[in-house]
């Protein structure tokens, strides 16, 4: 049985050498490209990870099951020639996050299908995630850390049997590592700029690592305990519509230190976008060694669409034989159609929500990129620029990075090419920080 890559990450953290990965959490093509073909340069694993409601049993909103996540992946992979062995896929907040209106009953049991085709489908990193009230929970009192944990525990040991099932299958399949943590930060960023970020605690920390053991050795998985590699914590980063928490070394410093006396385990740190790369590696060096990183990514195509959209404009606007793609309409009006994915994280007056839809950091564009009339645009955009020459002094004016590589020959004059490397720029901060 092969040895999962992230107990390497973790084990040189505990000998003091600061080694960690990004985690790339986006189900769109361009984005996991862009990832692929950065690690295929450095020759590096790339972690790519799929989240609960993203990707379950029921197709979650991308319409695909965790087989059918892996099998997209791969389908890029083969696509750029990028080696399969070097990809880890993760579960992301794999628990009743979907289903919390449910009772637990009801709740866990949906749970416990969606660990099990996750583990069978081989992911090898899983989130577990129990830390989110059920309908049956008294919300006038704290979720108690120890039905967090027996809720994790429960689904760790379903993961471990998932696996046991997969391995008489693949004597090769490597077995997973899991991530806990009672303190998750809401995905996607947060919902009010009025919300405060509280670093984690030092005790509520190692807390949560003693309750989650006790209840692993309770579920008979104690042996197992060896493949919890790391903790979700609050380090103090966070981002909203147009703010950016940084992380703050001194504020951290009580938690960072706390993790010293816990061998085997790193933080894992959500909601590390629009981190500078200096923060990014600070973070690494201390201790965070798993760094999530989504809407950043999706922020970064919707820069580089929007920008390939006033550029066709410029172009095409005298050419009466074109059909232009209008894509910056097309999406805004896909998304004031079907408000669902965005009314609780835009706030304001109209005029306030017409600028977060386009500008936000909070970036919920990626949920209307798959979406039949968004897809249909971005495709006519993208068709349009590819037949001609595209100006570089026009490329200068609204992507002037991707100029830049351009002449220096490191990337091509491709309306694709100019997609992935924008998005690039963003993963770059990561590989930075962890070199």
């Amino acid at each position: 049985m092969q040895r999962n890559y992230l107990l390497d990450i973790v084990e040189a953290q505990n000998n003091g050498i600061h080694k960690g990965i990004y985690s790339a959490c986006s189900a769109n093509e361009y984005v996991i490209e862009a990832a692929m073909e950065r690690a295929k340069n450095t020759n590096e694993y790339v972690l790519i990870e799929a989240t609960a409601n993203q990707v379950n049993q029921y197709g979650g909103y991308t319409g695909m099951k965790p087989i059918d996540f892996k099998n997209f992946v791969y389908d890029i992979a083969d696509k750029i020639n990028f080696d399969k062995d070097k990809i880890i896929l993760g579960g992301d907040h794999l628990g009743p996050l979907t289903w919390s209106k449910e009772t637990e009953k009801e709740a866990m049991a949906k749970s416990h299908e969606l660990v099990k085709e996750y583990v069978m489908a081989g992911f090898t990193k899983i989130h577990l995630d129990t830390s989110m009230y059920l309908a049956d929970d008294d919300r006038s009192k704290k979720l108690a850390t120890e039905v967090i944990a027996r809720r994790g525990a429960e689904l760790c040991k379903t993961a471990e049997e998932s696996f046991k099932a997969l391995k008489e299958r693949n004597s090769m399949a490597v077995a997973p590592v899991y991530i806990v943590g009672s303190e998750v930060p809401i995905p996607g960023g947060i919902q009010d700029e009025e919300e405060g970020i509280q670093v984690t605690k030092p005790e509520d920390f190692l807390e949560t690592v003693k309750v989650y053991k006790a209840e692993f050795k309770d579920k008979g998985i104690d042996e197992v305990w060896n493949r919890v590699i790391g903790v979700v914590v609050q380090p103090g980063v966070e981002f909203g519509d147009e703010s950016v928490h940084e992380y703050n070394r001194e504020k951290a410093e009580k938690l960072v230190n706390s993790l010293r006396g816990v061998k085997g385990i790193v933080f894992e740190g959500h909601s590390t976008d629009y981190q500078t790369k200096t923060k990014l590696k600070e973070m690494v060096e201390d201790g965070i060694a798993i760094l999530k990183v989504g809407p950043a990514l999706t922020y970064g195509l919707r820069e580089a669409l929007f920008a390939l959209n006033h550029i066709e404009n410029e172009i095409f606007k005298y050419r009466a034989d074109i059909k232009l793609s209008n894509f910056i309409n097309v999406l805004e009006t896909s998304m004031v159609e079907e408000p669902t994915h965005w009314k609780q994280h835009y706030h304001g007056d109209a005029e306030d929500i017409k600028y977060a839809m386009r500008y936000s950091y909070s970036d919920r564009c990626r949920y209307y990129m798959p979406t039949e009339a968004v897809n249909k645009a971005m495709n006519i955009l993208i068709e349009n620029l590819e037949s001609v020459e595209i100006p570089l002094t026009i490329i200068d004016q609204y992507m002037p990075m991707q100029y830049k590589k351009i002449r220096e020959g490191l990337i091509q004059n491709k309306p694709k090419e100019l997609i992935k490397d924008r998005i690039g720029d963003y993963i770059d901060d990561y590989l930075y920080a962890l070199r």
